[in-house]
């Protein structure tokens, strides 16, 4: 069998190993909330999740295109199904420690900070489209602000509207409407996290001279769809423990506010082809919620360490990845 073609199945699976990670790493973060207020058993929710994320998924494809082409030019690309195996690998090995240690870091930081190093490192910066790196770290830098500050105003809206009702009977309304809230933040969570393996793959096979232009073919889409509706399906608890328990105690009210707030920036950055952090943008909202409820009752110190990984995470998986494509490029 010809190298090239093996070399373009490898990166097809390694692409769908990486949605399936994600799935389970990423949308934990998607019903975090409403598995710790018990509107969802965890269950009901793992299945919520993966058909909102499936049904996401299979909507939009701006976001795909622009990791196809934002990060660095295809059709010019040296050597590159090494650096696109290389960047998968790295994204992989990252999301699987930080995912074990229960981190809740972000899948698009990596995969994007693995596919900068593994270009740098086969051909150098002249390789890098600075315009459209840009576009992508301001927009994952400029969300989780977003978010917070969204969450925040969001909790206070709802606290003012609700603040002559019985807390109890609020609670158990907005617990009912939390089951809403966390199946639209899976469908926006799926709106734009799977489509960064659909922009992988889409990538290879223009390398590989496979595919002609940046358009996400049908089969492509479908299949990170599913392997992220499987990923879901099988869970993520220890994320979930930490986004949905450690950053604040969460009641339902809590829950809906950081919902919405999720949902909304998420698809928001879909809508204009953006691929951002849905890990930084929900756990951001959560902080913001928190912020709003009280001040004091927020563990900044979660916060903190989140903070460090979501730094860390571009920087090591560049170096990762530029690592991965000198022994793979040893073979291939």
């Amino acid at each position: 069998m010809d190298i090239l073609l093996i070399t373009i199945m490898l990166i097809v699976v390694f692409a769908l190993v990486f949605d399936f990670i994600n799935g389970f790493h990423d949308t934990a973060n998607a019903i975090a909330t409403s598995v710790s207020t018990k509107a969802l058993s965890p269950r009901k929710a793992v299945m919520l999740a993966a058909v909102m994320n499936l049904i996401g998924a299979l909507t939009f494809t701006g976001v795909a295109k622009t990791i196809t082409s934002g990060i660095t030019n295809p059709f010019e690309l040296e050597n590159g199904m090494v650096v696109i195996l290389a960047a998968l690998i790295a994204a992989i090995v990252w999301n699987l420690l930080t995912w074990y240690f229960g981190i809740p870091s972000s899948s698009s930081h990596a995969i994007i900070g693995s596919v900068v190093g593994a270009v740098i490192a086969s051909t150098g910066f002249a390789a890098i489209n600075f315009m459209g790196l840009t576009e992508i770290i301001t927009a994952l830098i400029v969300s989780p602000l977003l978010a917070f500050v969204v969450g925040f105003i969001v909790y206070k809206i709802i606290k003012a509207i609700f603040k002559n009702s019985n807390l109890a009977k609020t609670n158990k309304r907005f617990r009912i409407v939390q089951i809403f809230t966390a199946a639209l933040q899976s469908f926006s969570h799926g709106t734009n996290d799977a489509q960064k393996s659909m922009g992988i793959i889409t990538m290879a096979l223009i390398v590989g001279g496979m595919h002609d232009s940046i358009a996400i073919p049908f089969w492509v889409q479908l299949s990170c769809a599913i392997a992220m509706g499987l990923g879901t399906s099988v869970g993520g608890w220890r994320i979930i423990k930490t986004v949905g328990g450690k950053i604040m105690k969460i009641r339902p009210v809590n829950g809906v506010a950081a919902d919405l707030t999720g949902a909304a920036v998420i698809f928001g950055a879909t809508v204009i082809h953006l691929p951002i952090s849905t890990t930084h943008v929900i756990s951001s909202g959560i902080l913001g919620v928190g912020a709003s409820h009280r001040i004091k009752g927020v563990n900044w110190g979660v916060g903190k360490r989140m903070v460090i990984t979501w730094v860390i995470t571009l920087p090591v998986t560049a170096t990762l990845a530029g690592i991965f494509y000198f022994i793979l490029n040893l073979f291939l």
